[in-house]
């Protein structure tokens, strides 16, 4: 079974149905279907080994991502905040490819032999296309958010995702009011994700062509949205314009999150201002074909109500495995770790991939490490920590940089802090914090440190807090960790030189 399936199942289902765009003038299923094949007709005939995207979201990146099934060619959408020079670099390992671009990105691809620029102005007449059959030839190619270094292609089967789909959505199982709203950028696994599973469940998509939060708010309420997905940076931002204007959004009933730490105040500010929407904390990787664990509205509900503080702290965490996943800490030998030890976490299911252009990461018996650093508890909730590369090594002891922060989050002065390790003569990495501090407000160094000595132990002090405007943040929300690193190293060797 491979994507374009998914489509014709829904076509067949119903295909008078608005499948992507407004109410009032949105692709049918029907309409979908038709387009996907056209597009496949002509992808199919092109000498291309992938089809590539560089343009905002729109309900051609959609027909696009199914026209390649039919075609048997990937689909590759590309970072358009790159710099020319990243996008050159990526169609290049693509290559030969196919390139549909915007009008504001058309200037931006370098034709050659191996790169050039399909016109979809005038779409091929003839939508003949058959699905291509072979669910283990790759259907998408993501390259990751490279917040530690040069990005990689990630390989997306449909043996990866169509599993996922399945196993996950129960097939048109959305009524006919419900819309969902797609606010993250085409070439985040999110997108794709949503994209897969509302077609198979049935769900009207409603696209932002780019996020901003007063028009994300604007969108949700003319088009009555009962369900979106957002970043964590994205829902801080969401909550504000709604905080300002008293506005309620009465059709929203499930608001799922993930893509980085979301601040546990943050969650529990939504359930304060949604009190009637279910949130649902979704922690996947592009390399996992989306989600594989998740924290649901019944876990947010009882968590936020609970006096136990066990049972509380998991509003900070990203849920149980979902069925389909197996999931273990391992220690850096490998060996399994109990609850409540922390290692890296990894993962195994039929939607993992773990698979690049260049090679494939999965272990023996089909394993992932996941790089990401964390711990279960006793009842099997995920807790992460960071990135296993974020962890800091103080003496042979493993710091995880999450709790520090959180400690540090939790004073009234604190807007937002991130925690790394520097380089240290005496314990080979020390802690030191950036700390932003709210509209306002002040807090000393010594107070800070003082605050996380008595939450914690003397070896979480930040040796040093240095005061910073903003921290840099990538598109996704995601804090590149990597580059306070090493800003804080320069500033350190400009001190001892």
């Amino acid at each position: 079974m491979n994507l374009s399936m998914l489509l014709e199942m829904a076509a067949d289902a119903d295909g008078d149905r608005i499948a992507v765009g407004t109410r009032r003038d949105g692709l049918t299923y029907r309409e979908l279907l038709e387009l996907s094949r056209r597009y496949g007709s002509q992808i199919g005939r092109l000498d291309a080994q992938a089809l590539a995207y560089l343009d905002l979201n729109s309900p051609t990146c959609i027909a696009l991502l199914f026209g390649c099934s039919y075609a048997g060619v990937p689909f590759a959408p590309i970072n358009y905040r790159w710099t020319d020079q990243q996008v050159g670099r990526a169609l290049e390992r693509l290559a030969p490819v196919a390139v549909v671009a915007g009008a504001d990105f058309t200037a931006r691809v370098e034709s050659s032999d191996s790169v050039s620029l399909l016109d979809l102005s005038t779409p091929d007449t003839a939508a003949d296309a058959v699905a291509a059959r072979n669910e283990h030839s790759p259907a998408v190619l993501l390259f990751t958010s490279g917040t530690s270094g040069d990005p990689k292609a990630a390989v997306l089967r449909s043996s990866n995702l169509v599993p996922y789909v399945v196993s996950t959505v129960e097939f048109f199982n959305a009524g006919p009011e419900e819309a969902i709203l797609v606010s993250v950028p085409p070439y985040h696994i999110a997108s794709v994700s949503s994209a897969l599973t509302s077609v198979y469940s049935g769900r009207r998509i409603v696209q932002l062509p780019a996020f901003h939060p007063e028009s994300w708010v604007d969108l949700a309420a003319e088009e009555a949205i009962t369900h979106a997905m957002v970043v964590p940076t994205m829902l801080g931002r969401i909550l504000d314009v709604l905080e300002q204007r008293g506005q309620r959004l009465d059709a929203l009933r499930h608001l799922s999150y993930g893509g980085g730490r979301m601040p546990v105040e943050t969650v529990e500010r939504a359930l304060a201002l949604l009190p009637g929407v279910d949130l649902v904390n979704a922690y996947g990787l592009t390399e996992t074909s989306s989600t594989i664990a998740v924290l649901g509205p019944e876990d947010h509900r009882i968590a936020a109500a609970s006096n136990d503080p066990s049972v509380r702290a998991r509003l900070g965490s990203v849920g149980r495995p979902i069925p389909s996943i197996e999931l273990e800490v391992r220690s850096d030998d490998g060996s399994v770790l109990p609850a409540g030890a922390a290692g890296e976490v990894w993962v195994r299911g039929e939607q993992v991939s773990g698979e690049y252009l260049s090679h494939s990461a999965v272990a023996e018996g089909g394993w992932y490490p996941t790089r990401d650093h964390g711990h279960l508890d006793a009842d099997g909730y995920l807790f992460l920590h960071g990135r296993a590369d974020d962890v800091i090594v103080r003496g042979g002891e493993n710091i995880a940089p999450a709790e520090i922060e959180d400690c540090l989050r939790s004073h009234k002065a604190v807007a937002d802090v991130a925690v790394v390790g520097v380089p240290d003569a005496e314990w080979g990495e020390r802690v030191d914090a950036v700390v932003v501090l709210a509209a306002g407000k002040a807090a000393g160094i010594e107070e800070l440190q003082e605050l996380v000595r008595a939450a914690l132990r003397s070896t979480r002090v930040p040796a040093q807090i240095h005061y910073r405007d903003e921290l840099p943040y990538n598109e996704l929300g995601k804090l590149l960790r990597r580059q306070v690193r090493t800003e804080l190293a320069a500033l350190l060797e400009g001190v001892t030189a």
